[in-house]
């Protein structure tokens, strides 16, 4: 996905590109050769798109070796008169995140909760408070040294710099969640191909972040071997005739099974997909919910629970969603940020425009006028089901000085 800064300094969407991450599984890098030819296909087509040369990058994570935990510190406040400045806050998030990890791990996002000054709790910005004791709670994400690195080294391979590696359930967060959703408490899972990704907001800020190793590409293998079908027809089956709730499937439906080895096409009826498809569906769900509850924080879930990755264009998924968690459930979908907007406005494509939107808060928001040639921007290899154990990247850009030289003396003259 790569995004850039228009001439009113707005962020939009310019290129998106998607190209099958065969050297995926479950999030984890197992063949690096595939997995940087995936790479380069996908930010190629974005790079065509969007008229832009890609340079760097931000890089999606995700995956059963990501874990979360909270943490809290405390600090002296140090300034003049007791006053809270910018080095006691960043002193405290410092003491909250001196945990003790393995050394095969490391910290990938440190997100502050809530600060408490002097027992005063529930503040959301200490600065230029008073107070003599700082106490910050935040939520700090892990993942293994190895997997970040195997990324990391199939980006560089593929000729581009990683600027960061990022949650990818947090990036779909930030293109598919809103501030009240966040504030009253929701869940959001994000339904990839070879993993499903929770991500738990309390009072606005993460609270618990979990992954399921199971996905998409489970659902179509469940296909393949009950209807003796190849992967890729399983696949096909999965994302046309789909369905994962049988209420929702009129009697009499069929569709035509491909033959394997020469045997002819048979006919078989969408209820008997739906019936394969409905269990691995609900069993994700149900895995998810004992992941909330197992710690005791399903009760912090107010706000409903929201669907987003590819998994999450199977009909049916919010109906059967509703009847595991019991609470309110929607379909999300990035919101339009202008550029391509038929482009991305699915949910398969969350991560990568959280990614283009983090991306840009990171790199500082929107450029001076004199240097707004630069964009943000990135590729995304998307798995059989949807882009879920896409590797979904952002990057700076390069605009092309020749168009701009034409396109400059075309309205001197024009």
């Amino acid at each position: 996905m790569i995004g850039e800064y228009n001439d009113n300094g707005v962020l939009e969407i310019t290129g998106v590109g998607v190209a099958p991450s065969t050297g995926l599984r479950k999030g984890v890098v197992v063949n690096i050769e595939a997995t940087l030819q995936s790479v380069t296909k996908a930010v190629e087509a974005a790079e065509l798109m969007s008229g832009r040369e890609v340079k760097d990058c931000y890089v999606g994570v995700a995956g059963a070796n990501v874990e979360g935990i909270n943490s809290r510190g405390v600090v002296a406040v140090t300034g003049k008169g007791r006053e809270i400045c910018q080095s006691d806050v960043e002193r405290v998030i410092e003491a909250a995140r001196a945990i003790v990890i393995p050394m095969d791990r490391e910290v990938l996002h440190v997100i502050p909760q809530t600060f408490i000054v002097d027992d005063q709790k529930g503040i959301r910005d200490p600065l230029d408070m008073i107070g003599v004791r700082l106490e910050a709670e935040v939520h700090i994400i892990t993942g293994s040294v190895t997997t970040a690195q195997n990324l990391v080294r199939c980006v560089n391979r593929a000729g581009f710099k990683a600027d960061g590696l990022i949650l990818q359930s947090l990036a779909a967060s930030r293109a598919v969640l809103t501030p009240d959703e966040k504030e009253l408490g929701c869940l959001l899972v994000d339904l990839g191909g070879g993993t499903t990704d929770v991500l738990m907001f309390s009072e606005g800020a993460p609270y618990f972040s979990a992954s399921v190793g199971a996905g998409g590409a489970q659902v179509t293998n469940d296909l393949s071997i009950i209807l003796n079908v190849p992967m890729d027809a399983a696949e096909r089956i999965k994302r046309e005739s789909g369905s994962c709730y049988l209420p929702h499937v009129e009697d009499g439906e069929s569709i035509v099974v491909p033959g394997v080895g020469g045997r002819p096409p048979q006919e078989i009826s969408r209820a008997r997909v739906a019936s394969v498809i409905q269990p691995r569906m609900e069993e994700i769900f149900r895995l998810v919910r004992d992941k909330v509850e197992q710690p005791g924080f399903w009760h912090r879930v107010k706000g409903g629970v929201v669907l987003t990755g590819g998994g999450a264009l199977m009909p049916g998924a919010a109906d059967l969603a509703y009847e595991v968690f019991g609470v309110p459930v929607r379909t999300g979908a990035p919101s339009s940020f202008g550029g391509l907007v038929d482009a991305y406005r699915n949910p398969a494509y969350s991560t990568a425009v959280g990614l283009v939107l983090l991306g840009a808060e990171r790199s500082g928001g929107a450029p001076e006028p004199d240097s707004r040639g630069k964009a943000l921007g990135g590729g995304q290899g998307v798995s059989g089901a949807r882009g879920g154990n896409d590797k979904v990247k952002q990057s700076k850009a390069r605009s092309d000085s020749t168009l701009r030289r034409l396109g400059d003396w075309l309205k001197e003259f024009f």
